[in-house]
């Protein structure tokens, strides 16, 4: 468990005090968090890419699955890709997370699925059996259904000036 707090902020990056953030976290430029939105480095740094958007009651933890606790000499980096957006509470616990992703308001991610570039993990959805997303993958529905997106995630033109 981490005990102290070492958070780097890139310029750009819009922080909002009433945020939670604990252990290693580095927070890429253009990126937002907003109040009461939680990000804890459990079991290593998390790196957060640039222009992400992470909404209130947003909770992105970094925890090692329970039958790899033991292992104590390794801190596993999560790294955050750029462009994802986070919606309303939501709870994410992948390892590693691609670009370009939606995961939408109240849906779960567990620590065992790997995010691919693409994604949206649609509203209410769980996820937790042991998987890595393929690229454009739409899970929806109350079945969490899976599906191939037929179109790749633009980027935004504004971020390409």
């Amino acid at each position: 468990m981490m005990s102290r707090n070492n958070i780097k902020i890139f310029p750009g990056a819009m922080v909002c005090e009433e945020s939670k953030l604990r252990g290693d976290i580095t927070i890429g430029s253009g990126t937002i968090v907003h109040p009461s939105a939680v990000i804890i480095a459990e079991a290593g740094p998390i790196i957060i890419g640039d222009w992400c958007l992470i909404e209130e009651q947003v909770k992105i933890v970094h925890r090692l699955p329970f039958d790899q606790q033991s292992n104590e000499n390794s801190q596993p980096v999560l790294i955050i890709g750029s462009n994802n957006v986070f919606e309303v509470d939501c709870i994410v616990e992948a390892p590693k997370i691609g670009n370009n992703n939606v995961f939408e308001s109240k849906c779960f991610v567990g620590n065992k699925v790997t995010i691919s570039n693409g994604c949206t993990i649609g509203a209410g959805c769980k996820i937790t059996d042991e998987q890595i997303l393929p690229e454009n993958v739409i899970i929806f529905g109350v079945n969490c259904q899976m599906r191939e997106g037929l179109d790749r995630p633009g980027v935004s033109k504004d971020k390409c000036k």
